[in-house]
Parts: structure tokens; C-alpha cells; sequence
């Protein structure tokens, strides 16, 4: 499954700064009780940073947090997580699944859920494992892909004893198997490059889940979604879902005045204390998989030099802006190291070494010797041309605009000059990230039990296509290495989760050296949400089952 970009608010830190205190966090807070407790009925109220255009999972651009929390109620996933991270099949699609041969290749036999059914009345089957295969493998560059991560290592998808029994045979080891087919779209659309590309744009034809689609509505930025009478899990405990596209601080204010049920809060602490104090309201607080960090575009005219790159991330003081972004929250201020593994993980390690270290002479230094030189009014200069980046941001994101705010002071003190450039929130994946209009720009991304397979797309060397176009996948850094790829590569074929964790160490390393992106911290998952509100909240490394959402009794 792809790492998924999150706009959010926030996120935890310690790169020589110790622990800032807070109370030991749960893995899970969300509330959590039976369905008979649970009341049948009622509308619940969603919020979502902006209304996605691209409902493909899979797809370049659909890979993102407000469409899959959509999605999470109206597509089918092969797999359920707990707190710990351990995976199980989900059983409403996926009876069992299980390594049956590993000689002379490893063999993985789905056994699938007779009952599963798309919303246009077909079964679920092998021919669908077979097409999201074919789609997302890397073969044909038509497919405007997330992530190929999994996909490109399985030889062949054929069918078992019958139509619901799917052998997957893969032509090189692969340790995190259960990452692939974790989610699923019909053959309708993944057999075709064009319908895998378009079919999902502004409407989600095909579904299967304990809801449906019932409204797209551009007009009031909202989507609605309604307990699907044919679902054959159990049923939905409510009627519908409202989702609508609110700013994170305009989620704040929607929800202290009663407007929407439930709202991410992220480490904000203006924020943290507004919710607190929302008679009716209840806040959840866990340990998630996610984090905050800068992305640099390695491509840029400035920052295509990774001297200019590695003095940058010299000069940002990353304990400074993780305490300025917890402040006021009960979290321990602990810096990360690391682009695979967040603090509470197993496998974590800090790699961020010299370049993670807050060393603003040394950036001096390093930007002396790469020919940039102090100019007027204190911004280095070379060859007439001023050392100035654009720090990209999303309006509406408080935390975001602290960050630029600060790192424009540090840099300053460097001969850097930043030119914090505020965009609409709604465009500054599509517009900017994506395409690159950027040198560097603050997000979240958020996490999945699958280490390597969430992160590999995030990594990996970008290459050019027949056209000559760059293909970066989710790297939207623009940078890798060969040795960084062979890393992966040699991580995902391993069965042995050890020594897979120490190849993606090793990795890490070299990412950091590459100055890929400036890691920050941990995110804390702080969501606030009406204290009767069932089965949700904040879910670290656990499942969402949207159908046993729900009002208590």
C-alpha cells in the first residue's frame, strides 16, 4: 500500500534534545465499544482538508488523506491491522491468505470471501487480482501509478481450484507480502490505462463496502456516503456520512460550534486547548505511524546541488521547531531520525548524523566552498544570482506557517534567503508539490504497518520514461541513488524482518545524505470528537471499521 500524503497540522522530537515530558501514550484511543452498544442510525459529521478530484487510490494523485477517508467505507481491503501493527485478513473479502510454497518461488493463496460482491453485482475474483497486478506492476507506463512497491515483484496471479482462489506466485522474495492487494479496485477499471486514469476523476462509479456513494457535490464541497443494504459484513451502525472540505482551522471552529462530530487537531496547541474545553466533546490522544518533516526539491535550480541542500538542512534547528510546534501539548518532544521508521517503532534507529545536527557555522562553511558568497543586505549570492528559495505552504495551516516563520530566521542567519510562499490549500499538492513548483515545502506523511513498502515509492530514484517525462512516483524530492534502490530492493525480498530493518537503515543513511527531505518528529494523533462517539478517534497503527462507527446508546 502507498505511504499516502497528509496535510496536517502537525506531528513529536530529540536530535541531542532530550525528553520534553508528557504522559506515556496508548497505542489506540478511539473509544472502542461493541457493536450492542453501539446505537443503529444517525448522520455523522466529517471533515476533510479538501475535496479530492482523483478517487484512484492507486493513481498518482489519489493517493492522499482526504480520499481515503472516504474510501475507507466503500472500497475493499484485503487486510485489518491491529494497534501493534499485526495484520490479519479481513474476513468480510479475504477468508485466509498464506505462504504456501517458498521453493522454488514463494507462493501466496488468497482464499476469498464468497459473498463479496462489487456494487455493480459482480463477484469479487481472482481476474481482479489479476488486472490490479497488471495495472500497478510498472510494465506500462500509461498507468499513472502511486506506487509500484510489491507489485513489480510478483511473477505471475492465476487462478486456483475456482474463480475465488488466487495464486500468487512471486518471481522474487518478498517479506511485507501482505502489503500487496491490501486494497482493491475492479477489473472494470485497472484492465484499461485510460479507465484506471479517468474513471475515478470527480466520481466513484464502482464500490464494495458497508457504504455507498450517494453524493458528490462540488458546488457545497461535501461527499455523502449511505449504509449499503446489499453489504453482507455487518451492517453499517450509521445511516450516513457527511464529508466536507473545511481548512484545518476551519475545522476547529466547525467543531467548537457544533457543526461537524469530529476534527483532527494535530499538535497544535492554540487548538489542542480549544477542543478541550468543548462541553459535549472528548479528546484521543496515540502514539501514530506518522511524521512531519520538509521535503527539498532536488531538482531546483538551487537546490539541485546537494552542498546548498545538506548546508540548509545544517542551519535549520529541528529541536526548535519541534518544540515550537508541541508546545502545550502532553507529548515528549523527541526529534526523529529517520525516513522509515517513526520513534515507537521496532527497527528504529537515529541515522540523521551530521546533517540532521544544527550546526549554522558548518552551513556557513559548506556554502562558502560550493561558491556562494555574502551579498547585499546579508543574502549570499553566485554568478549574479541570489540564494533565495521558495518555502511553499498551504494557507489555512497554522503549523505550517510557524515553520516557514521560523526557518526563515535560521536561514537568514546563514545568507539564506525564504521566500515563504502562501498557496490555497486545495492546490498545493496538485499545483506545487507534485509537479515540483517548489524548493521546499512542510507536510505529514502518514504511515503504514508495511515499512518498506509504504516508503519505498518515496525513495526510489526517479527515471525518465519513453517520453522523457520523470516518472518520481511519490518521490516528490527528485533524488535517490543506486545504492539507495538496491537497499530497498535487497530489504523487500527479505523474510527475515531483522535483517530487513537493517537494510532499511542502511538506507536511511544514504537518504540522509542525499538530504532528501529534513525529518522532524513523530505526529501525534490527537483528534477530537463528540465524547458518544463510538469505535473512533485516534488509530496509530489500528484499522478503521467504519461500519461499527457509530453513537453510543
Amino acid at each position: 500500500m502507498a505511504a499516502l500524503i497528509a496535510l496536517l497540522v502537525g506531528g513529536c522530537a530529540d536530535s541531542g534534545g532530550g525528553d520534553g515530558g508528557g504522559a506515556a501514550l496508548e497505542p489506540v484511543d478511539i473509544n472502542a465499544m461493541p457493536r450492542d452498544r453501539v446505537r443503529d442510525g444517525g448522520t455523522l459529521r466529517w471533515p476533510i482538508e479538501e475535496l479530492p478530484t482523483q478517487w484512484n487510490s492507486s493513481h498518482v494523485n489519489g493517493a492522499n488523506v482526504p480520499a481515503t477517508a472516504v474510501l475507507g467505507g466503500l472500497m475493499p481491503g484485503g487486510i485489518t491491522t491491529d494497534e501493534r501493527a499485526n495484520v490479519t485478513e479481513d474476513r468480510n473479502y479475504v477468508l485466509s491468505a498464506r505462504i504456501t510454497s517458498t521453493r522454488p518461488r514463494q507462493v501466496v493463496t488468497y482464499r476469498l470471501n464468497p459473498k463479496a460482491r462489487w456494487s455493480n453485482g459482480r463477484q469479487i475474483d481472482w481476474t481482479d487480482y489479476e488486472a490490479q497486478w497488471k495495472a500497478l506492476r510498472g510494465n506500462d507506463e500509461a498507468y499513472q501509478v502511486a506506487s509500484n512497491s510489491g507489485y513489480e515483484r510478483v511473477g505471475s496471479v492465476r487462478r486456483g481450484r475456482d474463480d475465488l482462489e488466487v495464486v500468487v506466485t512471486f518471481a522474487q522474495p518478498f517479506g511485507e507480502w501482505q502489503s500487496v492487494f491490501a486494497g482493491l479496485y475492479p477489473k472494470e477499471v485497472n484492465g484499461d490505462p485510460e479507465r484506471f486514469n479517468t474513471a475515478y476523476v470527480n466520481r466513484i462509479p464502482i464500490t464494495s463496502g458497508p457504504f455507498k456513494l450517494e453524493e458528490i457535490d462540488e458546488t457545497a464541497q461535501t461527499v455523502t456516503v449511505v449504509r449499503d443494504p446489499k453489504w453482507w459484513g455487518p451492517p453499517a451502525k450509521l445511516d450516513r456520512i457527511v464529508y466536507r472540505a473545511l481548512s484545518p482551522d476551519a475545522a476547529i471552529n466547525a467543531f467548537v460550534s457544533g457543526e461537524i462530530d469530529l476534527t483532527d487537531v494535530g499538535p497544535n496547541p492554540s487548538n489542542y486547548k480549544r477542543v478541550q474545553g468543548v462541553p459535549g466533546g472528548a479528546v484521543r490522544s496515540a502514539a501514530g505511524p506518522d511524521y512531519r518533516h520538509f521535503t527539498m526539491n532536488g531538482t531546483s535550480p538551487v537546490l539541485s546541488d546537494v552542498n546548498v541542500r545538506r548546508a540548509i538542512a545544517m542551519a535549520v534547528n529541528r529541536d526548535a521547531i519541534t518544540r515550537a510546534d508541541l508546545v502545550g501539548l502532553d507529548w515528549p518532544t523527541r526529534t526523529m531520525g529517520n525516513h522509515y521508521f517513526v520513534n515507537t517503532q521496532e527497527g528504529y534507529r537515529d541515522n540523521a548524523g551530521d546533517v540532521g545536527g544544527f550546526d549554522p557555522a558548518r552551513a556557513r562553511q559548506t556554502l562558502d566552498r560550493a561558491g556562494w558568497r555574502p551579498g547585499p543586505g546579508g543574502v549570499r549570492a553566485k554568478g549574479g544570482r541570489r540564494l533565495e528559495v521558495r518555502f511553499v505552504i498551504p494557507t489555512g495551516v497554522a503549523t505550517s506557517r510557524q515553520e516557514a516563520e521560523l526557518a526563515q530566521a535560521m536561514l537568514r542567519d546563514v545568507g539564506v534567503a525564504l521566500d515563504i510562499r502562501a498557496v490555497p490549500e486545495g492546490d498545493f499538492f496538485d499545483k506545487y508539490v507534485i509537479p515540483g513548483n517548489y524548493d521546499i515545502a512542510p507536510f505529514s506523511w502518514v504511515g503504514t504497518p508495511f515499512p518498506i513498502a509504504s516508503s519505498k515509492s518515496l525513495y526510489a530514484m526517479p527515471v525518465k520514461d519513453a517520453k522523457g517525462d520523470l516518472q518520481v512516483q511519490q518521490n516528490y524530492a527528485r533524488v535517490g541513488s543506486p545504492q539507495i534502490d538496491r537497499l530497498m530492493e535487497d530489504a523487500q525480498g527479505q523474510l527475515d524482518k531483522g535483517r530487513a530493518r537493517e537494510m532499511l537503515n542502511q538506507a536511511d543513511r544514504l537518504v540522509w545524505e542525499e538530504v532528501h527531505s529534513l525529518v522532524l518528529y513523530q505526529r501525534p494523533a490527537i483528534t477530537a470528537t463528540r465524547s458518544n462517539l463510538a469505535n473512533y478517534g485516534s488509530f496509530g497503527f489500528k484499522s478503521t471499521l467504519y461500519q461499527d462507527i457509530g453513537f453510543a446508546r
